[in-house]
């Protein structure tokens, strides 16, 4: 997919990965570039940026997707303003949640925002994409959800669900004009690493990430998902040994648990 003269929407942009990917799509031609976060100085704050750069190239709007509504609100303001939607990139994330004494209300938000609102875009939009013949769907599970994340079942268990939903899109919808990529990074230099526990993911899931690979900048990720992106592939992995792990795992499922286990063991032991 070219990215020039095309209406995108990227949720969770008002910094991290999603900030970086609102950018890089509008520079690379998007006409219409929606930046829609809960966090309203910051969504402002990009799209003033963009349009500084392009006038009425942006717009920002403090969005909820957790919920139906908030996703119908987003994609309607979307459209009034640049027309059907031809991307929709679901970013928005959060980490939270420990072990199995995490309170109902943490995982609750988890699978709200981590896997229902990529339903519900999907469920407001694919119709319209097939109708018309195209239309392409992204969303930012993590290298979590093929591995798994030490440290936060409720962020593990949803980014595994994320990849599942958006590979099942793209087997239902595949041949009938609507495209897929699921976005699997590790470490990368955003608040979900590295905010104080609570806001991020938890501190030994933070260092089992640093222990496993480089911690990637947010515009090193856009890039590979723009590459991706071009190229229509399902799998975009900024960290290239996260393929290997995957295979490690799949081949052996038993030894890659004991590893696993050992690796974390040495890190709440380090």
């Amino acid at each position: 997919m070219e990215l020039a003269g095309k209406v995108v929407v990227v949720t969770g942009s008002a910094g991290g990965i999603g900030r970086a990917l609102a950018r890089r799509f509008h520079s690379a031609g998007a006409a219409g570039v929606v930046i829609a976060d809960t966090n309203a100085a910051g969504t402002a704050a990009v799209a003033d940026e963009l349009n500084a750069t392009r006038a009425d190239s942006a717009m920002g709007i403090v969005a909820d997707i957790s919920t139906e509504n908030g996703n119908r609100a987003l994609i309607d303001a979307a459209q009034q303003r640049f027309g059907p939607i031809d991307l929709f990139f679901a970013n928005a994330g959060v980490g939270g949640g420990t072990d199995l004494e995490t309170p109902q209300s943490e995982w609750r938000t988890a699978f709200a925002v981590n896997i229902e609102a990529h339903v519900f875009a999907a469920q407001l939009l694919v119709p319209g994409w097939v109708e018309r013949g195209h239309g392409y769907f992204c969303s930012t599970a993590s290298a979590a959800g093929l591995l798994t994340q030490i440290g936060s079942w409720p962020y593990s268990v949803t980014k595994h669900a994320a990849v599942g939903f958006a590979e099942w899109l793209s087997v239902t919808y595949g041949d009938r004009g609507v495209r897929v990529s699921c976005l699997c990074p590790m470490g990368v230099n955003t608040n979900m690493l590295n905010a104080p526990d609570g806001a991020g993911i938890d501190r030994t899931a933070g260092d089992v990430v640093r222990a496993a690979g480089v911690v990637l900048e947010p515009d090193d990720v856009a890039e590979v998902v723009i590459a991706g992106i071009h190229d229509e592939r399902f799998l975009l992995l900024p960290h290239p040994e996260v393929l290997t792990f995957w295979q490690r795992k799949t081949s052996d499922y038993d030894r890659w648990l004991v590893g696993m286990r050992r690796l974390q063991a040495r890190v709440q032991g380090s």
